[in-house]
């Protein structure tokens, strides 16, 4: 079983401005701040983006936290396969759950939508749908937390 996640974030901006974006690592830092992790960093390789983070476990449900624990790493990897796609990994290492899919950026006049399209697996038996569906919405928010932080980059 795994739970779909598909995001559309648009962005008064043409793809080249959010392709230079998304390289730029402080750009990804901004986001882990904002993001409110515990601690994280980012890095470009090439075509390669990788951020790792480390986010609190406090706030989740008990169900949730006894799986967890009391700190979620978090490692994204981006795979660049064209200067407006992506594959993506997100791996959260230790634990039994894993997302895979692509980011898109398709521009339209001066718009570029980015199209994230993942699909998340938790292999924990009985509650594993349970804890998709809430870490599905932690990815969402956290997807719009780097949306709203991608307007204001591209407006300055």
């Amino acid at each position: 079983m795994s739970t779909k996640i598909t995001k559309q974030m648009a962005y008064d901006a043409p793809a080249e401005a959010v392709v230079a974006m998304l390289d730029d690592v402080a750009f990804r830092e901004e986001v882990l701040v904002r993001q409110k992790v515990v601690r994280g960093s980012a890095s470009v390789d090439g075509d390669v983006v990788r951020i790792e983070q480390v986010r609190s476990g406090h706030d989740l449900p008990s169900f949730a936290r006894k799986f967890a624990g009391d700190e979620i790493v978090v490692v994204q990897t981006e795979t660049w396969t064209s200067p407006t796609s992506c594959d993506v990994e997100i791996a959260i290492p230790g634990k039994p759950g894993e997302a895979v899919g692509t980011i898109e950026l398709v521009e339209s006049g001066s718009t570029t939508v980015q199209v994230v399209d993942l699909d998340l697996s938790v292999r924990i038996p009985l509650v594993g749908g349970k804890i998709e569906g809430l870490v599905a919405g932690l990815f969402s928010d956290a997807l719009d937390v780097e949306h709203r932080v991608g307007k204001e980059w591209l407006s300055r």
